[in-house]
C-alpha cells in the first residue's frame, strides 16, 4: 500500500524530466534531493491541466520569440563616416564649382609628393563623396563590411569610378575601419541634346565588402553578470509576459521589469563565462505581446489600419456623398446683318445635385474588427470616406481605441 504514492513520484519527476530538461538539468543535486524526498500531494488530474496549459502557452496563435520583440542592451551597430574621393570617372565628375574637390586632390598629390597649384587643376572625372558604413557587434580586425558612398558635389554620374583610401570613425573620432574599392551603382545616366535616360541614382554607390576593420569595439560580453533587454515596443502587459516567461523556465527570480520597457535578467551560475548559451535560450522563449488598441489614418493617402482590439460602442452611422456639378456657359444672340442690332451675351448656368442614398447601419457595442469592417463594407464607403467616419466615431465618444493621424 506504500509503494503507490512512490510510483506516482517518481512519474511526475519523469514527466519534469521530459518537458522541463533545462530546470531539471540545471538544479542543485541537493535541491534534486529535497525535492524527491517530499510526500507528493498533487494528483494525475493536476499533471494533466498543468500539461495542457503548457501546451496551449507553447502553441499560442499570437505567440513570438523574445528575439523579435527585443534587444540585448550593448548589442547594437556603430556608426561611421568619412570623407574621400571617387576617381576614374568619364568626364561625369565634380566640376570648377567645386572648390573643395580640388582642394582635396591638391591635398593628396601634396602627401604623395607632387606639388600642385590648386588654380592649375582643371579636371572632371574626380568626385568628392561622403562614405558611411555600419560596423556591426562583435566585428574583428581583419572583416569586411560594406560601405555606401554618396556625391556632395555636382557630379552626375559615379558610374565607373574607384572609391580611394578613406578612414571611417565613429563618433569618438577614432578611426575603425577603412574603404577602398570600385563603386557600383546599380543604374545609369545617359543624356543628349534633347533628352536624358537615368535608372535609379547615378550619384549614389556601394563599394562591396570595400571596408576593412582596422579597430574593434571592446565588449567582453561573456563576462557579464546581468543582460538588459529592452523592447522594441514597451508596454506593462508585454514586459510582465517576458518576465514570467524567463522566471518560469528557471524556476526562479532571475528577471524583473524596472519599467514597461527593459526587462533586467541576472545570470545564473550555470551560465558564467557562457552568458552566449544563455542569450540563446532566452531570444528563443516564446511570449505573446500585448496589442494596443489603434486605428492609423494617413489622409494623404487615405490609409486606414485596424487594430484587432479596436471595440465600437452602440452606434449608428450614415455616410452619403453629397456631389453638386455647375457648369458655366454663354449664349450669345447676334443680329442679323445690316439690323443695326447688339450682340447680346447671356450667361447660362446648369446646376445638378445628386446625393446617395445611403440607410443607417447599427454597430453593436463590443463586435469585433471583423464585424466592423463588414458593416463599413455594407455602407459602401471608399478609405477615404473610412478617415471621415472614424474621426466622427472619436468625436462621438464611441470609438474605443486610440485615433492616430499621420
Amino acid at each position: 500500500m506504500r509503494r503507490a504514492p512512490r510510483r506516482v513520484r517518481m512519474a511526475s519527476v519523469n514527466l519534469l524530466l521530459i518537458f522541463q530538461p533545462e530546470v531539471i538539468s540545471g538544479m542543485h543535486p541537493n535541491n534534486l534531493t529535497q525535492t524527491r524526498r517530499q510526500p507528493m500531494r498533487c494528483s494525475v488530474f493536476t499533471l494533466v491541466a498543468v500539461l495542457a496549459l503548457t501546451l496551449l502557452w507553447a502553441t499560442g496563435a499570437q505567440a513570438v520569440r523574445i528575439k523579435d520583440i527585443a534587444d540585448i542592451k550593448g548589442v547594437r551597430n556603430n556608426q561611421l563616416v568619412g570623407y574621400g574621393l571617387v576617381v576614374g570617372l568619364d568626364g561625369t565628375g565634380d566640376g570648377k564649382k567645386s572648390k573643395f574637390t580640388i582642394q582635396s586632390l591638391a591635398s593628396m598629390l601634396e602627401k604623395m609628393g607632387v606639388t600642385v597649384n590648386p588654380d592649375d587643376i582643371a579636371v572632371s572625372n574626380v568626385a568628392a563623396v561622403m562614405v558611411t558604413a555600419e560596423l556591426p557587434p562583435f566585428a574583428r580586425s581583419g572583416g569586411r563590411i560594406d560601405a555606401l558612398v554618396n556625391s556632395i558635389g555636382d557630379a552626375e554620374n559615379l558610374q565607373g569610378g574607384t572609391l580611394l583610401l578613406t578612414p571611417l570613425k565613429a563618433v569618438n573620432g577614432n578611426v575603425y575601419a577603412v574603404a577602398q574599392g570600385p563603386v557600383n551603382t546599380g543604374g545609369f545616366s545617359a543624356s543628349g541634346a534633347g533628352g536624358k535616360a537615368q535608372k535609379n541614382f547615378p550619384t549614389v554607390g556601394r563599394v562591396v565588402g570595400g571596408a576593412l576593420i582596422e579597430r574593434e569595439v571592446v565588449n567582453d560580453f561573456n563576462a557579464r553578470r546581468k543582460l538588459t533587454l529592452a523592447l522594441h515596443q514597451p508596454d506593462f502587459t508585454t514586459v510582465a509576459r517576458v518576465t514570467d516567461a524567463i522566471n518560469g523556465v528557471f524556476y526562479g527570480n532571475i528577471a524583473r521589469a524596472p519599467d514597461a520597457g527593459t526587462v533586467e535578467v541576472q545570470v545564473p551560475e550555470k551560465y558564467i563565462n557562457n552568458v552566449v548559451s544563455l542569450v540563446a535560450l532566452l531570444e528563443g522563449l516564446s511570449v505573446t505581446p500585448d496589442q494596443m488598441a489603434k486605428v492609423v489614418i494617413n489622409e494623404r493617402t487615405g490609409t486606414v489600419v485596424m487594430g484587432d482590439q479596436v471595440r465600437i460602442s452602440t452606434i449608428a452611422i450614415a455616410h452619403g456623398n453629397l456631389s453638386i456639378v455647375i457648369k458655366e456657359g454663354v449664349d450669345v444672340s447676334q443680329p442679323a446683318p445690316f439690323s443695326e442690332g447688339e450682340t447680346i451675351v447671356a450667361p447660362n448656368t446648369s446646376i445638378s445635385v445628386q446625393e446617395d442614398d445611403n440607410r443607417l447601419v447599427v454597430l453593436n457595442e463590443g463586435v469585433s474588427i471583423g464585424e466592423v469592417v463588414k458593416a463599413l463594407n455594407a455602407l459602401g464607403v471608399t478609405p477615404r470616406d473610412l478617415v471621415a467616419i472614424f474621426q466622427a466615431i472619436k468625436a462621438a465618444g464611441a470609438l474605443q481605441a486610440e485615433l492616430e493621424v499621420i
